[in-house]
């Protein structure tokens, strides 16, 4: 595996991704990309407010904090790392990056939703394996919340 496509929004889950991929280039020699994908169709939605584009600097905000954090994940492991940030669909994006870069591998995480939640808000991690023509990594997020 020379080249993986790690995908990061900043969440537990996809940190335990960044963490699984980037373990997987230094093993293997190889190099990543991360990419982070701000959905095109973000609306900010509220009582009584009619839906209105989020403005661009939260979403540049969130997607910098996720690629920093993943960058550093990189370089302390001695591995080479390209940044991407993207608007649009994030399973359409992810796919498109990969074919691109050519990668051998996509590697993203899973937030561990139930069936029923994933079907009404969609899931990312299982639109990729459906539709992706390259290797894919689901890093399922195993931390366990602390108890309040």
């Amino acid at each position: 595996m020379k080249h993986i496509l790690i995908a990061t929004d900043g969440s537990p889950a996809s940190e335990q991704a960044v963490e699984a991929g980037v373990e997987l280039a230094a093993e293997r020699g190889g190099d990543v990309t991360f990419v982070h994908i701000v959905p095109a169709d973000a609306w900010i939605t509220g009582r009584g407010a009619a839906g209105r584009p989020l403005p661009h600097h939260v979403a540049v905000d969130e997607s910098e904090t996720a690629l920093k954090e993943a960058a550093e994940v990189a370089e302390a492991a001695g591995v080479s790392y390209a940044l991407e940030r993207i608007a649009g669909d994030p399973v359409d994006e992810i796919l498109a990056v990969a074919e691109a870069k050519d990668v051998d591998l996509v590697v993203v995480g899973s937030r561990g939703r139930g069936a029923v939640t994933s079907a009404i808000l969609g899931s990312v991690s299982l639109g990729v394996v459906k539709r992706a023509r390259r290797p894919v990594l689901v890093v399922k997020n195993g931390r366990v919340p602390a108890e309040v």
